[in-house]
């Protein structure tokens, strides 16, 4: 009992107090991480949020809605967002308009997220999907918002043959209300799609002619995060001038023109201009057509004013009336040219096809004017277009093994590093070795012929074989008795045909001379296989009649 007793009194006794805890100093408040480059994009357009683009819906009587879906991507970080499908909602698209007052620019969350770092490829305007990596961040916003496809589009909703200068009867949409043809705006800074060209048609591409594809300038420096602080937004200005010279401000950057560009596309007179200069020369060429032409064949006075929608207005101040198809694809391309202001180094070449073809469309004298360069750097022909599509018309844009080393930039020089040659084949088929597919070019660039490693010297090419199998050379021993290869050499690389001799007696090898044989298939020598005809017999680019030789042309030194 003593024992119970003295359990339950120290069960239900009083209390013992127990030892006071240790004072401990409260801890220090952790500071917040630091934000990469904020400074740079506190700088930068994109935190510009008292800006137009930003602002634009601010006014609730007219915007009950705020930053409305169509534009809520590019112009708000949760338009973005949602277009990505973090919400929850379907990528590819935008599900709900953004509150104007949260339109704060476009901050870090839009670009630096779990959608964008998975995210590779970019649809433009013309349904055509690019992969770009990082850059499509850039390029869904950059792209416009029309293309080719969306103005033939439009003029196809007045009928299947409408009059190209005539300004069609109205249709009804599906309300029943009457549609007018009207302006197509590209929208603002569409980079990309000048970047592109014709492989995304942001401009309106005239069927039949050809149109440069990206710009691929030089390594490092094709893209949008190549050229541009992703940030700050601002032009590497100091890296343009380390091969560029006299750059020392984005101002300079308009007197940049390649040694390629030789013509003078605007017809001034100056061909040693920026290529800035010469599309601003041909821009104020299309704009005398357009202003020509809408008074004598749309029948109505057309005035062009860049601060006010929809930009082409009429005499009295509204939007233009009377578009013909025609008309509307002239001032769509005017607007393309102007609209990226960055268009003289994104995709010079383009814009210049663009606006010289809705010259000559418009019926204007063109006899000054230049669109195609040089054949080594015409891009817009078909030495180096040809493959752009598939044949059921999908995009393809690479160039087969077969062709690469005379139809690419870098097939030439890639064919000399890895030692290829020439192959005739048992049956006549002619192959070359040492390259394999590549993307297509604009032409070629000057390390195609000049080796990068030892600039500006060209490539250094000792003998050729050609189609027959047989080795050529230009060149001599210099006075030390050493044989020195001539520059000549690099050229018949390429212009030495693709067949000769030995691959058409290959494929006809067995075969009865005066019977039709299903099997047999011409054989094309291919063009200006200049070095075939200049050595003539040493290079058996020829099929001999006779047995007479034909040794090389020497001509004179």
């Amino acid at each position: 009992m003593i024992v119970v007793g003295a359990i339950l009194a120290a069960c239900g006794g009083t209390p013992t107090s127990a030892p006071a805890p240790e004072a401990t100093e409260a801890p220090a408040t952790a500071p917040l991480p630091e934000t990469p480059y904020l400074a740079d994009w506190q700088g930068s357009g994109h935190n510009d949020v008292a800006g137009e683009p930003f602002r634009h819906w601010d006014d609730a009587a007219e915007n009950p809605d705020g930053v409305p879906t169509t534009c809520a991507k590019c112009h708000s970080s949760a338009g973005y967002q949602d277009f990505l499908g973090l919400d929850g909602s379907e990528a590819g698209k935008v599900d709900a308009a953004v509150p104007a007052a949260e339109a704060q620019g476009i901050q870090c969350v839009a670009c630096h997220n779990a959608g964008t770092i998975s995210k590779t490829t970019v649809v433009f305007p013309s349904g055509v999907e690019i992969k770009a990596g990082d850059d499509v961040r850039c390029m869904e916003c950059h792209q416009g918002r029309e293309s080719k496809v969306s103005v033939d589009g439009l003029i196809a909703k007045f009928g299947e043959n409408v009059d190209p200068d005539a300004v069609p009867a109205p249709v009804k949409d599906d309300q029943g209300k009457d549609v007018v043809l009207g302006f197509r705006n590209v929208h603002y800074y569409a980079a990309a799609a000048t970047l592109y060209g014709g492989m995304t048609h942001g401009g309106y591409e005239y069927d039949g002619m050809g149109y440069d594809s990206k710009n691929t300038h030089v390594e490092g420096y094709d893209s949008c995060t190549g050229c541009h602080n992703p940030h700050t937004l601002e032009v590497k200005v100091e890296q343009c001038a380390n091969c560029h010279e006299g750059v020392a401000s984005v101002d300079d950057l308009k007197n940049i023109r390649m040694v390629s560009s030789t013509p003078d596309y605007d017809g001034d007179g100056n061909a040693e201009e920026g290529m800035y200069y010469e599309i601003e020369g041909l821009q104020e060429a299309l704009m005398a057509e357009i202003t020509k032409y809408a008074a004598g064949t749309a029948g109505a006075e057309i005035k062009y004013d860049a601060a006010t929608y929809p930009y082409f207005m009429g005499a009295d101040g509204k939007a233009y009336p009377n578009w013909t198809p025609r008309l509307l694809k002239a001032a769509y391309n005017y607007q393309v040219s102007l609209k990226d202001p960055g268009a003289y180094a994104h995709g010079n070449k383009y814009i210049v096809q663009l606006l010289f073809d809705s010259i000559a469309d418009l019926g204007g004298d063109t006899s000054k004017l230049a669109r195609t360069d040089a054949g080594h750097f015409a891009g817009d022909t078909m030495p180096f277009r040809d493959w752009d599509l598939t044949e059921d018309g999908q995009p393809n844009y690479m160039v087969p093994f077969g062709c690469v080393k005379c139809h690419t930039a870098q097939g030439l020089p890639t064919f000399i590093k890895d030692g290829g040659t020439t192959v005739v084949t048992s049956n006549g088929t002619t192959s070359t070795t040492g390259v394999q597919s590549m993307p297509s070019s604009n032409g070629f660039m000057c390390s195609t012929c000049h080796n990068e490693e030892a600039w500006p010297e060209r490539y250094a090419v000792t003998n050729v074989v050609f189609p027959s199998g047989k080795t050529v050379s230009f060149g001599g021993k210099d006075a030390d008795g050493n044989w020195v290869a001539d520059d000549a050499n690099l050229c018949i690389s390429c212009h030495m045909g693709r067949e000769s001799t030995s691959s058409v007696n290959n494929a006809l090898k067995g075969k009865d001379p005066d019977t039709v044989d299903a099997k047999i298939r011409f054989k094309n020598i291919h063009y200006f296989a200049a070095g075939a005809t200049l050595f003539g017999n040493d290079a058996q680019g020829c099929l001999p009649v006779r047995r007479q030789d034909l040794f090389r042309s020497k001509h004179a030194r």
